[in-house]
């Protein structure tokens, strides 16, 4: 599917789906208890409804409460394994998540017997090895079933045992989240070593979420050691899936971009999502942001909604007159800022995001591709992207003639972030410029209905 963007605005109230990461979290441990957990507010995601599908093999039972026309409900029910749970009946297949692979290989490490995972075209060119050698550390057997692939398929049997692993951390957060649910099943001490601890936020997640539910869990304040003590029988819950920043970030950039005022309805203000650093670096160049933290809502003006009516984006008032945002605490934002810096007035810097080069696709390299087609200026180094960004008017709200960013066509990538993203872009381009989204359909991995809830408040994407 094919999304045609072009210049609107918006108005009204938008409520963002749940968050990936907390539903992710949840149906994994809700599997693993004993009872019936309930799990409100889901996200009916592709990444989430693959770990819906793939927890029935080691022995849970998922009702998602379907409605007559099949779509998923808003409380789904998970009947756990508990201390019956077992090796997958069938090839586990994560789809595109890597959450999924990341989070239960290592669980299923614990088991004797072979786990088997494979997944879609794009997972299987997300990296692997870094997570085998780790099980191998703890006395796994595991190994990709293709010589010389780091990659799916990729096979692993267990049991593993207690001890120490030694990781470096930066590949991904979510192997080492997968290594701390782990240790709900093992019989002793799991110490776990990042010479490199990035995604932070993700970790203290993890720990959250286990705590939780009664597993031990301590981190050092550099994130540098994990200890997991188990086992640890864990019993039903029933829990509310916070709002998912990552998916505001889409609504929230379209809205100071363009001469438009929405509320973003049921944010999360626990300080569990990382990506809610996005409010501070957007109003650091002048977005117009507020946070009622007590009735959960964003308030977002941009543009002529503003309080000056100009709504100039600039970075004059940052350090040494340059945006600088380490994106290692919360990558899945760079594709949003990215867009961002494009309409920002002065030089900003994503930097330490080599994480980055290993998401769905490498998106310093694409963001560089596809953004310079429409007629950005970037530069691209090993990890980071440096973008000498435009406003579209200057202070004094009279037009910049050195903003030239165009419509044209763009590719998604087959990555959700990239399309959501190229979308809101759209919708700040200049009157009759148009931009095409190819393969767009894709943010349905973290935002379903993406394109439908974003034309319910404007943005008549077609």
């Amino acid at each position: 599917m094919n999304i045609k963007a072009f210049k609107n605005n918006l108005s009204g109230s938008i409520t963002v789906p749940g968050s990936k990461s907390h539903t992710i979290r949840a149906l994994i441990l809700a599997s693993l208890a004993e009872g019936k957990s309930y799990i409100r507010n889901p996200l009916p995601s592709a990444d989430c409804l693959s770990t819906a599908k793939a927890v029935p093999l080691i022995g849970a039972d998922i009702n998602l409460n379907l409605s007559e026309e099949s779509q998923p409900g808003t409380c789904w029910e998970v009947t756990g394994a508990g201390k019956n749970i077992h090796i997958p009946t069938d090839v586990v297949d994560v789809g595109n998540s890597g959450s999924l692979l990341y989070f239960l290989s290592p669980i299923l490490a614990n088991l004797d017997g072979w786990s088997v995972f494979t997944g879609d075209n794009s997972l299987k060119s997300r990296p692997i090895t870094h997570v085998v050698d780790a099980l191998n550390q703890l006395g796994a057997f595991s190994e990709t079933t293709v010589p010389n692939h780091n990659g799916c398929p990729f096979v692993v049997k267990g049991p593993i045992k207690p001890g120490v692993v030694s990781t470096p951390g930066e590949v991904s957060s979510q192997y080492i989240s997968g290594l701390m649910m782990s240790g709900i099943l093992l019989n002793g001490e799991l110490l776990i070593k990042l010479s490199n601890p990035k995604e932070t936020p993700y970790l203290t997640m993890t720990q959250n979420w286990l705590e939780k539910v009664g597993v031990p869990v301590w981190i050092s304040d550099d994130f540098k050691e994990i200890k997991v003590k188990g086992p640890v029988q864990i019993n039903a819950f029933d829990e509310v899936i916070p709002s998912d920043w990552e998916a505001v970030a889409f609504p929230l950039i379209a809205a100071i971009l363009t001469d438009s005022e929405i509320v973003i309805e049921n944010i999360d203000g626990s300080g569990t999502q990382g990506d809610d650093a996005i409010v501070d670096i957007l109003k650091s160049i002048g977005a117009e942001i507020t946070w009622d933290k007590e009735n959960c809502k964003l308030f977002v003006k941009g543009g002529k909604k503003t309080s000056d009516k100009i709504g100039r984006l600039s970075t004059e008032n940052c350090k040494d007159k340059t945006l600088k945002v380490k994106m290692s605490s919360f990558p899945d934002a760079i594709c949003a800022l990215a867009v961002v810096a494009c309409f920002t007035e002065g030089t900003t810097i994503l930097e330490d995001a080599e994480v980055c080069r290993r998401k769905e696709t490498d998106r310093i390299k694409v963001l560089k591709t596809e953004l310079s087609k429409l007629g950005a200026d970037i530069e691209e180094t090993e990890d980071s992207l440096i973008i000498h960004g435009h406003s579209p008017l200057n202070a004094d709200g009279s037009e910049n003639k050195n903003f030239i960013l165009h419509g044209g066509t763009v590719e998604s990538y087959d990555d959700h972030r990239m399309a959501m993203s190229l979308s809101c872009l759209g919708l700040a381009l200049p009157k009759n410029e148009e931009l095409l989204i190819k393969d767009a359909e894709c943010c349905s991995v973290s935002f379903p209905k993406f394109y439908e809830v974003m034309n319910n408040i404007g943005a008549n994407f077609i």
